[in-house]
């Protein structure tokens, strides 16, 4: 007898003195349907139908309408494309459709000067130094150091006021004298050649050595300079004259308009108030009081612009995480529990996310069409055939009335005009923009702030672009170009009297170098309205018996109308400053294009400010001299 199932002595096995070894099985556990038919559970079979009508009559569904699910839909819609651009007050020119929409709007100039002062010279190196690379070839062997000498970066002269920008920064000053004489000022090359078709870079030789040049070399050249300019403007997108910037200084914004032909005639779109680096249509507006934009060169005529088209397309329904299932023996993947919102008494928000949610999820439907960038669509209305067979006519959303305050609209742009209280412009607008933007930190940064105190509003140099392309607090660079300017003159103060007072009379208090004045003044031509005219303070030095001089702002920012001649005064709206003040700041921007080229540009941004200031500016002041 096999001895695992005869067991001679159980009490063994009890007492664990043997171990019997077992295999443990299982078998699958599943429900056995006690019939193959499920004709009665599909029925849903209810024991008290009655209840269930009076639920429904309780939640009004009785009020509902029979509505048949879309199959097929029609699609007539009108298009056409911008043709126009148009920078602030600026001549018009023709729409780009092949860069993005940023880097036309906001390119600026890049700073090579601020006023008086040369900046950037990180970037006049790189310039120099690509434009002899280019230049190193057999043809033109022997004229590298024409070129360093034509174009040369000069050498600072720490005795010298002018220089005083360079040579008050230690480490601009070192910068500066590695490179002076050594190498090449490709910017100076770049501006001298742009400057005129006529100018090229071997009219700056010293003249034996212009005189030497064979025909075939100053050819060489000409063509360099085309090369040299293309490359540096595909490596900077920059306006390509200085009335194509669209930013306007005097409200801290940018400004641009575009149009497009419609209807024969031609429609303009504008943007005012322009500033926070998301270009997309709604920063737009129809602008109905202006009828056209001007001639553009090289813009496209009206008739190969605009364009009518019908398509025919299977409408799919639009889905979402958590959508409640419409069919009742499904159950839903329970990502989203619209059974466990609990709003309060004020949360319309979620009240209204829950009655989408549960009660009209289903009643939406995509219908894709596909626009071109720098397009409008003007979709004219949709027929849509249901699982009736009926065929119905659908208008865009918004469509009617004006002034019915009930109309709904998705996407709608402003209208602006006289009369036009309410209107929409139902187009939809597809910019040739972009969805992501890499953003340096800001290269110059400026605080406008009130001072109720003073009268007046402050512009804080918080951050400088220094000459060498460095950036430097302007409170820092404030106070090493003072002491600079000191050491200059001297430590000896003023002749007069030995005797020692208690007190001292002060025409003024002093303010730091980077806090820059705007004075209100008035509009012409008006007794009330004014604006915000940047001023100077003078730099008082100990000794200085002579006029003193006045403090020039170093920021691109401020500095605007400096370094044309003559100079022109900067006048700020004095709306543009509000209590909480203003931040704009200027930085380098890049971005990639969908055909892969990379786009780099110098942008500005503003941002709410920081709040008042109080800058303790006096005037006829008795100072203790023990303080």
């Amino acid at each position: 007898m096999n001895e695992f199932i005869s067991i001679a002595n159980i009490q063994e096995v009890f007492d664990k003195v043997r171990k019997i070894p077992s295999i443990l099985m299982w078998n699958r556990l599943e429900g056995r349907p006690r019939t193959l038919k499920f004709d009665r559970a599909l029925r849903a079979e209810v024991r008290d139908p009655l209840f269930l009508l009076t639920k429904q009559w309780q939640m009004g569904e009785f009020q509902g309408d029979d509505a048949g699910s879309p199959v097929i839909t029609k699609v007539h819609m009108e298009t056409t494309r911008f043709q126009k651009y148009k920078a602030n007050s600026h001549p018009a020119q023709k729409f780009e459709s092949n860069i993005p929409f940023e880097t036309k709007v906001e390119h600026r100039t890049l700073p090579f000067k601020a006023g008086d002062q040369e900046l950037s010279l990180d970037i006049r190196l790189l310039m120099g130094r690509q434009w002899l690379k280019m230049a190193d070839s057999p043809e033109l062997h022997g004229l590298k150091k024409v070129f360093i000498q034509a174009y040369s970066i000069k050498q600072p002269d720490p005795a010298k006021p002018e220089d005083a920008h360079i040579c008050a920064h230690l480490g601009v000053w070192q910068r500066y004298a590695s490179v002076a004489g050594r190498a090449m000022d490709g910017a100076a090359l770049y501006t001298y050649v742009k400057a005129s078709i006529s100018h090229h870079a071997y009219d700056k030789f010293p003249t034996p050595d212009r005189q030497a040049l064979t025909q075939m070399q100053m050819t060489l050249i000409e063509s360099l300079e085309t090369r040299f300019t293309a490359w540096f403007e595909k490596l900077f997108s920059q306006p390509a004259e200085e009335n194509q910037d669209a930013w306007l200084p005097s409200k801290l914004e940018y400004q641009f308009s575009c149009s497009a032909p419609s209807n024969g005639e031609e429609k303009v779109y504008s943007a005012e108030e322009y500033y926070h680096g998301n270009l997309d249509w709604y920063n737009l507006n129809s602008n109905r009081a202006v009828r056209s934009l001007g001639e553009a060169d090289g813009s496209d005529t009206a008739a190969a612009l605009e364009s009518a088209l019908t398509q025919s397309f299977f409408a799919s329904q639009i889905k979402f995480d958590g959508m409640p299932n419409t069919r009742w023996w499904a159950f839903e993947e329970g990502k989203t529990n619209f059974g466990d919102i609990k709003p309060d008494k004020t949360d319309l928000n979620k009240l209204l996310l829950m009655e989408f949610g549960l009660v009209y999820s289903n009643d939406w439907f995509l219908v894709p069409v596909t626009v071109g960038t720098g397009c409008i669509a003007n979709v004219k209305g949709m027929t849509v055939d249901n699982v009736f067979g009926e065929r119905i006519w659908v208008q865009p959303a918004g469509a009617g009335n004006d002034q019915d305050w009930q109309r709904w609209s998705m996407f709608a742009l402003s209208v602006e005009g006289n009369n036009l209280n309410g209107s929409v412009d139902l187009s939809l607008m597809v910019l040739p923009t972009v969805p992501k933007i890499q953003e340096s930190e800001p290269v110059e940064d400026v605080y406008l702030v009130r001072d109720e105190m003073a009268n007046m509003v402050w512009g804080i140099e918080n951050k400088i672009l220094l000459p060498n392309g460095d950036s430097k607090s302007g409170r820092e660079a404030a106070l090493e170009l003072h002491n600079y300017y000191q050491r200059l003159l001297g430590g000896a103060t003023a002749g007069g009297s030995d005797a020692k007072a208690d007190i001292k009379y002060e025409l003024m208090s002093t303010m730091p170098e980077n806090w820059i004045p705007f004075i209100p003044v008035h509009v012409p031509g008006n007794n009330r309205e004014i604006q915000l005219q940047r001023a100077a303070i003078p730099r008082i030095l100990e000794g200085n018996a002579s006029k003193p001089d006045k403090v020039r702002p170093r920021t691109t920012l401020l500095s605007v109308g400096l370094d044309q001649q003559p100079k022109i005064a900067y006048l700020l709206f004095e709306e543009e400053v509000p209590r909480s003040g203003v931040r704009v700041y200027q930085s380098y921007q890049r971005t990639r294009w969908h055909d892969g080229r990379v786009y780099n540009w110098l942008g500005i941004r503003k941002q709410t400010g920081r709040g008042e200031s109080l800058s303790n500016l006096r005037f006829d002041v008795l100072a203790d001299t023990k303080k």
